[in-house]
C-alpha cells in the first residue's frame, strides 16, 4: 500500500514509518526538514501547506501532527482539518493519532476522561484540541476516517509488546485495570488498521493487553 505519514519525524511518526516499511508497505514521510525516518521517499513540506495533488495516489494518509505547548496545540486541529479538506471526496483513508481525554467514562457518553477533576489542569489544552479534531472529523461525510486514541498513559520509551486490545469510544483499562501502552505498539496498531480498513468514519481506543 502507498502510505503518506505527516509529521513523519515526531515520536510516533517516526515509528509509524518504520513499522509499515518493516511490512513492505510503500512510504512517503512527509516532513519540515530532513527525513529522520525509515521511509526511504519524502516531501519537505508543512503539514498546512500540503495541496490535494500532494496526497493523490496514497492509499492511506497518516496525521501524527502534535503539539504540547500554548503555542503548538492548536497544530493538532488545524492539520486534521486542513486534511480532511484535501481528501474529502476521495478514496484516500485519513488515520489520525488522536488523544486519550475525550473517551468517554459513563454510560449516557456526556462525560470524558478530561471532565474528571483530577484530569491535569496541564493536559486540558492538549486534551481540547485533540476533543476538537474528532469532533470535525465527525462532521465530515465523505472523508474516510478513522480517528485512534492511545492509553492514557500513552509511553514513549514504553517496550514494543505486539499485544494491544482495541477498543471502541469507551475509557477501557486492560485486565489488570491499567491504562497503558506504548508508542511502539501503537505504531503496529495504526499499521493494523491501515492494512485491514476495518473501522472507517470511527473513532477507536487502544490499550497494551495484560
Amino acid at each position: 500500500m502507498k502510505i503518506a505519514i505527516v509529521a513523519a519525524n515526531g515520536r510516533v511518526g517516526k515509528l509509524v514509518a518504520e513499522e509499515a516499511v518493516k511490512r513492505g508497505h510503500d512510504v512517503t514521510a512527509v516532513v519540515r526538514g530532513e527525513n529522520k525516518t525509515a521511509a526511504p521517499k519524502s516531501l519537505v513540506k508543512d503539514a498546512l501547506a500540503l495541496a490535494p495533488a500532494d496526497l493523490a495516489g496514497f492509499d492511506a494518509v497518516v496525521d501524527a501532527v502534535g503539539g504540547w505547548t500554548a503555542d503548538t496545540v492548536g497544530a493538532i486541529p488545524s492539520a486534521a482539518k486542513h486534511l480532511a479538506g484535501i481528501l474529502s471526496g476521495t478514496s484516500v483513508r485519513l488515520l489520525v493519532v488522536g488523544g486519550a481525554g475525550s473517551l468517554y467514562v459513563n454510560p449516557e457518553r456526556t462525560l470524558t476522561v478530561a471532565d474528571d477533576p483530577g484530569f491535569p489542569a496541564d493536559w486540558k489544552p492538549l486534551a481540547a484540541a485533540h476533543a476538537e479534531a474528532l469532533a470535525y472529523l465527525r462532521g465530515c461525510k465523505d472523508l474516510r476516517w478513522t480517528y485512534i486514541s492511545p492509553a492514557a498513559d500513552f509511553q514513549s520509551d514504553g517496550p514494543r509488546t505486539g499485544a494491544y486490545e482495541l477498543h471502541g469510544e469507551d475509557f477501557t483499562p486492560n485486565a489488570a485495570g491499567q491504562s497503558v501502552l506504548s508508542y511502539a505498539d501503537f505504531a503496529i496498531a495504526m499499521v493494523d488498521e491501515i492494512e485491514r480498513a476495518a473501522h472507517v468514519g470511527e473513532r477507536i481506543s487502544l490499550v497494551q493487553k495484560a
